[in-house]
């Protein structure tokens, strides 16, 4: 492999000759092997967009020289286009704040950049990474800004997919509404309600938790950009902030708009936690439904047997035959995930100290990784196994004819101390309690499916 020599203020780095990072990142990729993975394309993208709006606001504010303000813009576009985006070499989790991230952005767009202009990787002294391409900005509000956008480009295909599982549930809710069945609380036989019934009580909480997601976005549409070092805007020229968060709106095609204040912006992360938790909100609720489904679907012959589940494959290698809950068990496990992800938000939120939240990367991994495993899977959940349920209608109406529970529907007409009488004598002698109320001519057979029939 053939090298080159790039500088950096700590001295000369060797990097691979065909390499578009350089010295800074050629340090970090040596520090930080964390997660393993590559920084997200939201991520990158994020940057990138940030690097072309701050190169448009630098040359209309006379900041920067056409010629090299034209290259940048250039070689962001190129990027954009699905060029050089291996070259973001940098783990997820690297250095606080994103430095790594934030100087591998600006070296791989430098070198595009000096290609443009017909210079060799590395010839910084015609177009540098920190003193061109960083202009006007710092590792302090380009990261807490990217993290905004990021994550807003993320749930704008999450939202869909939210909206696909209560579109499936609410379907379930009116296909089930004439089946009615055993209600159960604390796990034990309660008053009858229908299937349909229990699917749309799913369908709103699964809205409520997409109301709140949809709400938290507003705060996330302010951004830092702007602030550079502790929020002071040092470095930048009268009227860069407009013009570069103008221009990133419309790159990006969000609804951005300056942070009002920018000491908040880059040393609380308010917005983050408040979307994180909205996150685990709809993980609960959506754990809360696979854990039913999983239940109702128990058996065939020993469990509850209410519903039935498509088989998308075998069940054992061992058992011939089994067909299990294999979706919703993963759903499961991709709702402990986010719930786990927002206890590391949380901790990261309140472990930036004065002036900077460091722990930006980590915050981040975690927010796209929730945000990725929802717009992935709930289509897929949806589409296999909720729109392919069915009721077991036998086995519903037979749970509430020998449930001894519905005695309650007869307290009103016989009393509390009566209506335990027979729930008592029912269990002993195994009789339902229909045959228990015509038997002793409590109330005909017309009367009481008026109640529960």
């Amino acid at each position: 492999m053939k090298f080159r020599e790039d500088q950096d203020s700590l001295g000369k780095v060797k990097i691979p000759a065909d390499a578009y990072y350089g010295a800074f990142t050629g340090r970090a990729i040596k520090q930080y092997h964390v997660t393993g993975n590559k920084s997200h394309e939201n991520l990158i993208k994020s940057f990138v967009m940030i690097k072309r709006s701050a190169a448009v606001a630098n040359m209309k504010t006379k900041a920067i020289d056409i010629k090299r303000g034209k290259a940048i813009v250039a070689a962001c576009d190129k990027i954009l286009s699905g060029k050089h985006v291996d070259q973001f070499v940098v783990d997820m989790i690297n250095s606080g704040a994103g430095t790594a991230f934030n100087m591998n952005s600006n070296e791989v767009i430098a070198n595009v950049a000096l290609e443009i202009l017909h210079k060799k990787k590395g010839q910084n002294e015609f177009l540098h990474p920190n003193d061109h391409v960083n202009m006007s900005q710092s590792s302090n509000d380009t990261y807490p800004t990217a993290m905004h956008v990021a994550i807003l480009m993320n749930l704008k295909e999450t939202i869909p997919a939210i909206d696909i599982l209560i579109k499936s549930l609410s379907k379930k809710a009116k296909e089930f509404s004439s089946y009615k069945k055993i209600g159960r609380t604390h796990l034990m036989d309660a008053l009858p309600v229908t299937l349909g019934s229990e699917f749309a009580a799913y369908a709103t909480s699964i809205t409520k938790a997409r109301d709140a997601i949809i709400a938290s976005q507003k705060e996330l549409q302010n951004v830092a950009l702007g602030g550079t070092a502790v929020g002071t805007g040092a470095n930048t020229p009268k009227g860069y902030r407009k013009i570069a968060i103008a221009e990133l709106g419309k790159i990006s095609k969000l609804s951005l708009k300056p942070e009002t204040d920018m000491q908040h912006g880059l040393q609380s992360k308010f917005a983050v936690a408040n979307l994180s938790g909205a996150l685990r909100n709809l993980a609960l609720e959506i754990g809360k439904i696979a854990n039913d489904i999983r239940l109702m679907a128990s058996g065939p012959i020993a469990g509850l047997a209410e519903i039935g589940i498509p088989a998308v494959h075998a069940g054992s290698s061992i058992m011939p035959g089994k067909v299990n809950p294999s979706l919703a068990e993963c759903m499961n496990m991709v709702c402990f995930n986010i719930i786990g992800n927002d206890t590391a938000v949380s901790y990261a939120v309140q472990g930036g100290q004065f002036e900077l939240n460091v722990m930006l990367p980590g915050m981040l991994k975690c927010m796209l990784e929730s945000t990725d495993m929802l717009k992935n899977f709930l289509p897929i959940f949806s589409a296999n196994l909720i729109d392919g349920l069915t009721a077991n209608k036998e086995k519903l109406r037979a749970d509430i004819e020998n449930s001894p529970v519905i005695v309650t529907l007869l307290t009103p007409k016989i009393g509390y101390l009566k209506s335990a009488e027979l729930f008592k004598e029912s269990l002993k002698t195994g009789k339902t309690i229909r045959e228990l109320v015509v038997s002793k001519k409590l109330m005909n057979n017309k009367e009481i499916d008026s109640l529960f029939g």
